[in-house]
């Protein structure tokens, strides 16, 4: 049975200064997973609280925690310890079931990789997220957000027949067809050119700026994740500081 997504109660969810409770809350989050040699603490107590519509870059070294926190907040890697509450749910005791309803329903993701289903057009890759929803108009609404990324013209393309550039804007119709309350994109450019790689930041800049939706963003890039509002640095498995004026060590 599918467990239900529990909602915030009053005294739980800390509010921002307009009274709305966070989109995103981890509060002392720990994450230690069994290696070779024992145990690995690969998050160490992370707090973080994220206002709703707020664009937020995270940076670090790799193997920081970076890209585990993003999973975390996905619902796709259950924490060892600590309290994981997003868009007003708390996570703590829903099944993989409820989880990935409420994932579905609510989180946008952008890997570097795209993860598009090679055997599906442009057009079934992006209506997938919203068929599985019941939307009746799911075709429908996944041409309106392909004709939104510029892609009007390729919708019965296979991705073998797109761009490294034309993948990702696919990824990013398919994670804002769901109307997310949250959208986290992990490394969005990795695989993709300078010139491609921009493209990508300024439409997917411009689909938060319409949305409103809360952003997260994993990045190494430092003149990236300063056009975030908000910008936090991890190290260790920690949140370390926020802003860019200490710089990462490690990144490029």
């Amino acid at each position: 049975m599918t467990a239900a997504a529990a909602p915030l109660s009053p005294e739980s969810a800390p509010t921002s200064a307009t009274g709305a409770a966070p989109s995103i809350l981890l509060d002392k989050v720990h994450l230690t997973l069994e290696g070779p040699a024992g145990p690995v603490n690969i998050l160490r107590g992370v707090d973080l609280s994220v206002a709703p519509g707020t664009a937020l870059g995270v940076v670090g070294p790799s193997g920081s925690g970076k890209t585990t926190m993003l999973m975390i907040v996905a619902g796709l890697e259950r924490v060892s310890s600590g309290r994981v509450q997003i868009a007003g749910t708390d996570y703590a005791g829903m099944d993989e079931d409820g989880l990935a309803l409420f994932r579905r329903d609510t989180v946008g993701i952008v890997f570097q990789s795209f993860h598009l289903i090679p055997t599906m057009t442009a057009l079934e890759n992006v209506a997938v997220p919203l068929e599985f929803g019941g939307h009746k108009d799911a075709f429908d609404r996944a041409e309106a957000q392909l004709k939104a990324v510029g892609l009007g013209h390729r919708i019965e393309h296979y991705p073998g027949q797109l761009s490294g550039g034309e993948q990702q804007r696919v990824a990013l119709a398919r994670a804002f067809a769901i109307q997310p309350k949250i959208l986290l994109a992990d490394e969005p450019t990795g695989n993709l050119d300078g010139a491609t790689g921009q493209q990508i930041i300024e439409l997917l800049f411009e689909l938060h700026d319409q949305s409103k939706t809360t952003l997260m963003l994993i990045t190494h890039d430092l003149k990236l994740a300063a056009r975030c509002e908000r910008v936090v640095r991890i190290a260790d498995g920690l949140i370390v500081g926020e802003g860019l004026s200490q710089g990462i060590s490690g990144d490029r």
